[in-house]
């Protein structure tokens, strides 16, 4: 994963080179077709795109930029790694952001700020993530953690693995966690530490960060650290991370497309991005390639390493940009 991104953010970079200062090309009426959508032809929109937002959607949305780009536009995309809560509210404040990336739901008091400074922000689910928890593959032990024993160890109550299993080793616990503007962080205290995260933020000798990259160093680097982030960051590591099955009621279950399509992984969360009308009416670049993004991400999602949603959801993702143009 850390190449993968390496890659992207040069191709990204390059393509911002080669552009120079375009201007949008493409008025937002001209991306319906009737009631649909219309086919986009990248290589017809140009002007600059400025996203922000979760480090868990960061991989998809610059998927969908290498290929925006790779079929011939010349948009200057620019793509900023700030977590979800951060993302949102630089939007909110209404900083010169198009699209912000999340891991989780908008929330009423970030509707609220965005209308005060007239954007009326507008979701579109993209994916399907099953968070992992990982640990380090030399820890053989840990075959499988129930949620009460995750909140032990990420509220600090349990500091050492003999205190989470008596027939664990003797060892003190290294935690990795997403920051505090992390969606991801959000998701995990709400699912895990029954919405109370203050412990977390607290707690001794943990590694909080935005940035998923850091964790994964950080993770693959101590036999005895545990930490959690988007499936995606896990499966590019292969087997310098092991991901550990879940016990949410139901018995342990392991990370994975036939989890999530079933619905047995109990860490399974939506995807999502988001923009306001206002946005989409005042910049086309960045309407013509959300238009893009939902009538293609199907097509890439598994790649980067996330899940399809259900086709139902997809089709209303595009409805809702259909309204939204209107």
């Amino acid at each position: 994963m850390l190449r993968y991104i390496r890659l992207i953010t040069v191709a990204l970079t390059l393509a911002l080179a080669a552009c120079g200062q375009a201007t949008p090309s493409t008025p937002a009426t001209s991306l319906l077709a009737g009631e649909a959508l219309a086919p986009i032809d990248p290589a017809t929109i140009s002007g600059p795109i400025e996203i922000t937002g979760s480090s868990t959607v960061y991989p998809l949305t610059a998927r969908i930029a290498e290929e925006f780009h790779a079929e011939g536009s010349p948009a200057q995309i620019d793509i900023k790694v700030t977590g979800t809560g951060g993302g949102l509210r630089s939007f909110c404040n209404g900083d010169d952001v198009d699209i912000v990336n999340a891991s989780r739901p908008i929330t009423d008091d970030e509707i609220a700020a965005c209308r005060t400074v007239e954007r009326d922000p507008v979701g579109f689910q993209v994916g399907v993530d099953a968070l992992a928890v990982v640990v380090h593959p030399e820890n053989t032990f840990v075959e499988a953690l129930t949620f009460a024993q995750l909140a032990s160890i990420f509220r600090g109550e349990a500091i050492r693995w003999s205190e989470v299993d008596p027939s664990y080793p003797d060892e003190p616990i290294a935690v990795y966690s997403p920051g505090v503007d992390s969606g991801t962080f959000d998701y995990f205290v709400d699912e895990v530490l029954g919405g109370d995260g203050a412990p977390l933020e607290s707690l001794a000798g943990a590694v909080l960060s935005e940035d998923d990259t850091e964790l994964v160093r950080g993770i693959e680097g101590n036999p005895n650290a545990i930490g959690y982030f988007g499936y995606a960051y896990y499966q590019a590591e292969g087997d310098l991370l092991r991901a550990v099955p879940i016990d949410g009621g139901g018995g342990p279950v392991a990370p994975g497309e036939g989890a999530v399509t079933d619905g047995s992984y109990p860490l399974a969360r939506p995807l999502f991005v988001y923009t306001s009308a206002q946005t989409l009416q005042q910049h086309p670049a960045a309407a013509a390639f959300l238009s893009y993004y939902l009538q293609s991400v199907a097509d890439v999602v598994a790649d980067v390493g996330y899940f399809s949603m259900p086709e139902a959801a997809l089709g209303a993702a595009q409805q809702e940009l259909v309204a939204a143009l209107r």
